[in-house]
């Protein structure tokens, strides 16, 4: 997949300005010596050729990739979040929740009991058909960046900015891919410990989910970019920010390897039934295993043999765990246009009130610059082994869940623009926060 980025999107971000109140050192890039100015250039003239996007995987496609793919697009009927959590203990992944029904994916034997454990089917299609059935699949997507242009872009970066930035890796992926981190500090660099006050930023948990890597990638670029902007400049000397923009970066080049949308949301795992993947979001030790997660290792909410089992959720694990001066964190998803705070795992509020008023109003503020709506994660269903409950339960870092617009996983390149620009003003207002996240409620 080329690359790049639209005419409008870097527009906005280069040309346009917000007003808001190594250990192992970076290799040179391709770009290396390019400006942002020449590089808006070069992204322009390489978007407007015409780049196509990979289209939806037909079954061919799937059979000459060696897949066999046996999902269903399903929908069913569900009058609340228990029903929904009840759901994806049954192995369904809920992509769509309307008001007394879901939509999502099944594979065949998840699809087999369901009515046996009465549930009413409305449809049923096989995943493969329903994607050939799209009406409106985008046209074109070469925005997007895929796992070596990303990398690629981190490198140049670092190599921009090498007095405030740095890029490390928090470890290997299952196929042996880095997980790189790019670090912004003024004082330190790669692992060395810092006691300013950190955040941390994380995009593609979820493989199909490329609109989560885009955010948190253009969120470095613009950092660097405007480093000497007033507030930008004090929250660099004054923070500890990380951003990891591609945690599942296996998922996300077999999702596209063949051209064509695998629709893949897992890690690229081979299970014991010789089924592909392990959900990362569900494989975090918050209540792991219990409900809205799937013990079917088929299913595309998968939790996994144990927690932590998985190499991508492990390093962030060992990443959050040996900082502790991390306050704030945003692990971004899409699609669904909210900002959501713990619990997810349980049905109850957080218990400590002052950090549940931290929680309900940095989300709010959040929601307002983003367009999107606050709410406790739990709103949808239930489900254990999430990344933010974990971070908040085991670090006591205040972490959300930003899941981004769209209408679907693979929404083109137009919304690239508006999700980047209004989810870095909610992530620079992050920032803000970072130092001591109960002046908020001053």
């Amino acid at each position: 997949m080329t690359k790049k980025i639209a005419l409008s999107l870097l527009f906005a971000l280069f040309c346009s300005h917000f007003s808001f109140a190594a250990e192992e050192a970076a290799q040179p890039g391709k770009n290396d010596n390019v400006s942002f100015n020449q590089l808006l250039k070069q992204l322009t003239e390489e978007y407007t050729a015409g780049l196509q996007m990979p289209e939806p995987a037909r079954p061919a496609d799937a059979e000459a990739a060696g897949v066999q793919d046996n999902r269903y697009w399903i929908t069913v009927q569900a009058s609340d979040r228990y029903v929904r959590t009840r759901l994806l203990e049954a192995g369904v992944d809920i992509v769509e929740v309307h008001k007394n029904k879901i939509s999502g994916i099944a594979p065949k034997d998840v699809l087999a009991g369901l009515s046996q454990k009465g549930y009413t089917i409305e449809k049923k299609i096989p995943l493969s058909q329903y994607i050939k059935n799209l009406k409106d699949f985008p046209a074109a997507d070469a925005a997007y960046h895929n796992y070596k242009e990303t990398t690629d872009l981190l490198k140049t970066l670092v190599s921009k900015n090498s007095d405030i930035a740095s890029l490390f890796s928090l470890g290997k992926t299952i196929e042996n891919r880095e997980i790189w981190c790019l670090r912004i500090n003024s004082t330190a660099k790669g692992r060395k410990a810092s006691g300013k006050p950190g955040a941390v930023y994380i995009g593609n948990h979820h493989a199909r989910e490329h609109l989560s890597n885009e955010v948190p990638l253009l969120l470095a670029v613009y950092l660097l970019d405007y480093r000497n902007d007033a507030d930008i400049k004090k929250y660099i000397a004054a923070l500890d920010i990380y951003i990891v923009p591609m945690l599942n970066p296996d998922g996300v080049e077999f999702d596209i390897k063949t051209g064509k949308y695998q629709w893949q949301r897992k890690n690229m795992r081979v299970n014991s039934d010789k089924s592909v993947g392990v959900d990362l979001n569900r494989n975090y030790d918050s209540w792991f295993g219990g409900q809205g997660t799937s013990h079917y290792p088929s299913a595309d909410t998968y939790c996994g043999t144990a927690a932590f089992s998985e190499p991508e959720s492990l390093a962030i694990k060992n990443f959050v765990l040996a900082r502790k001066n991390l306050k704030t964190m945003n692990s971004y998803h899409s699609y669904g246009g909210l900002v959501m705070y713990p619990w997810g795992g349980k049905d109850a509020p957080v218990e400590n009130e002052k950090d549940r008023q931290v929680f309900i109003k940095a989300a709010g503020e959040m929601a307002k610059l983003t367009d999107y709506t606050p709410e406790q994660s739990n709103e949808m269903y239930i489900a254990t082994g999430d990344t933010c409950d974990w971070a908040y339960d085991a670090a006591k870092i205040f972490a959300f869940t930003t899941e981004l617009e769209g209408r679907g996983f693979y929404p083109g390149a137009a919304i690239i623009e508006k999700a980047v620009t209004s989810n870095i003003k909610a992530a620079v207002y992050m920032l803000s926060l970072t130092d001591n996240p109960y002046k908020i409620l001053k």
